[in-house]
């Protein structure tokens, strides 16, 4: 057992014995009963909980439900409009826990519990590209704009302590990704973020730069109440001890965060002028012909093949939105590769073909990246990959292991005794990331727009939505509030 896994869990042990007002009243009635439901408060934001055409999604929202299952008992999501309002609520025993993506702080430690760690990240500082480029926060002449009752307030009263020229304001009436727009739009100058945050943020808000860092690897974990905790603690670490020991967490990481770590400005501006220019265009074709898929994930195919050009040809001989070749062309019923349309149709009916074709093994979550991949490089390196991949000791049916293999089949060393041979593995692995960056940026577009028409509810603002294959049933509340978590 590796000593940082065995310290965690020893401390949380320790945590729990600790102090008594910390422990359950054993007499409480409540104390041992099993709950009715486990009601988890929330913030809105792409990587811990968002709701869009396609449903609910974010690291912390598949964690909730997956502790739900565990526990056999029905889930209660509520989204709340600030941080204070989530501690007032967990306090109130309003809700059970907090599962916002909130990283650890003194501030929070003395006042909570804190659950084992989901993943790590960095705070630091936020600028706009072409604008002075800060290299210590201490040299800074302008104020730094921060969330109200975030961590960062704790942050920079500590390096106020040291830099007493040091100036910032709390802001109560904007959240994280309303200050990061405005460092976008240039309106204010300096704000803070975690590192998780401004990767995924640059994808819609290119223009976006990290300054300073000034915490690293702070852990991001879920908040328990102070008092009559025990026993839900308790489950809650020999839950994470599942979940990571089944790989759970490497998962939720490499599917929120694996993919947007490469950064291209340049592209990153062109697609969301594409959005707005090109894709009214073709929307339609590719919500019909989807057909039970994604369309947003058929149409970031097309933008990574052609740029939705239906003109657009490559020295290979590949044409169309689509890019098919003339075999595949056949294959698929296409004549007429350069109507938009036709090609569509077909890369639609040739990407589903892939998918019906993968193996089993692949669970539903990651079909669609195998499937991206084979459609770039073709399915038989991809399966000489998942080969390699299983001989490494790697998971063959896990994107994040796969895509480390793929690039190995440019080297003689490894291609030399699979059964197609030579691939451009590496650039395959560029494809797909590229496309869930695509991907994940029209999602998020869809999210706003909900956000949006949600600021102006009609008459009833709860919706209810009953998960059959999980038998729970998740209450979205607060529609109403368009809200983006600070960290």
């Amino acid at each position: 057992m590796k000593k940082w896994y065995l310290a965690i869990i020893v401390s949380f042990l320790l945590a729990a014995c600790q102090d008594p007002s910390l422990s359950d009243n054993k007499d409480s009635p409540s104390a041992n009963a099993k709950p009715q439901q486990l009601t988890v408060g929330t913030l809105y934001g792409p990587q811990i909980y968002m709701l869009n055409g396609q449903g609910h999604s974010g690291f912390d929202y598949e964690m909730a439900v997956k502790f739900a299952n565990y526990l056999d008992t029905p889930l209660k999501i509520k989204a709340f409009n600030s941080i204070s309002a989530l501690y007032d609520a967990l306090e109130t025993e309003e809700i059970d826990l907090i599962a916002a993506g909130l990283s650890d702080s003194p501030n929070r430690r003395a006042r909570f519990r804190l659950g084992p760690p989901l993943y790590h990240i960095d705070r630091l500082l936020v600028y706009r590209q072409g604008t002075y480029r800060p290299k210590r926060i201490e040299d800074l002449e302008l104020p730094i704009s921060i969330i109200a009752d975030s961590a960062y307030v704790e942050t920079l009263a500590q390096y106020q302590q040291r830099h007493p020229t040091l100036s910032w304001e709390q802001v109560y009436d904007k959240d994280n990704e309303e200050l990061l727009s405005l460092i976008a739009k240039g309106d204010i100058p300096y704000t803070l973020t975690d590192s998780a945050s401004l990767q995924v943020s640059r994808r819609m808000m290119p223009e976006l730069r990290s300054g300073p860092i000034l915490e690293k690897n702070i852990p991001v974990s879920w908040l328990l109440p102070p008092q009559n905790s025990d026993k839900l603690m308790s489950q809650l670490l020999a839950f994470w001890h599942q979940e990571r020991l089944a790989g759970t967490l490497e998962h939720l990481n490499e599917k929120y965060f694996g993919h947007v770590q490469r950064f291209d400005y340049v592209d990153t501006r062109a697609f969301i002028r594409a959005i707005d220019n090109k894709l009214p265009k073709y929307r339609l074709l590719f919500e019909t012909y989807a057909d039970g898929l994604d369309w947003r994930k058929l149409a970031a195919t097309s933008y990574q093949e052609s740029h939705w050009n239906p003109k657009a040809r490559s020295p290979t001989g590949v044409r169309g939105m689509m890019m098919l070749t003339l075999p595949t062309a056949k294959q698929v019923g296409t004549t007429n590769r350069l109507d938009a349309e036709q090609s569509i149709r077909g890369g639609a009916k040739y990407l589903k073909g892939i998918l019906k074709r993968l193996p089993n093994s692949i669970p539903q979550n990651q079909r669609m990246w195998f499937a991206l991949a084979s459609y770039n490089v073709g399915m038989g390196h991809v399966e000489d990959a998942r080969k390699i991949a299983q001989q490494m000791g790697l998971n063959p049916s896990a994107w994040r292991d796969v895509k480390q293999v793929l690039p190995l089949l440019q080297q003689r060393k490894y291609y030399k005794d699979t059964r197609y041979g030579y691939a451009r593995g590496k650039e395959a692995v560029h494809y797909v990331e590229n496309i869930r960056r695509y991907y994940d940026t029209m999602v998020w577009l869809d999210s706003q727009e909900a956000h949006q028409q949600a600021k102006h509810p009609a008459p009833v603002v709860a919706l209810e939505t009953d998960t059959s294959k999980t038998g729970q049933q998740i209450t979205e509340s607060n529609l109403s509030q368009d809200i983006t978590p600070p960290e």
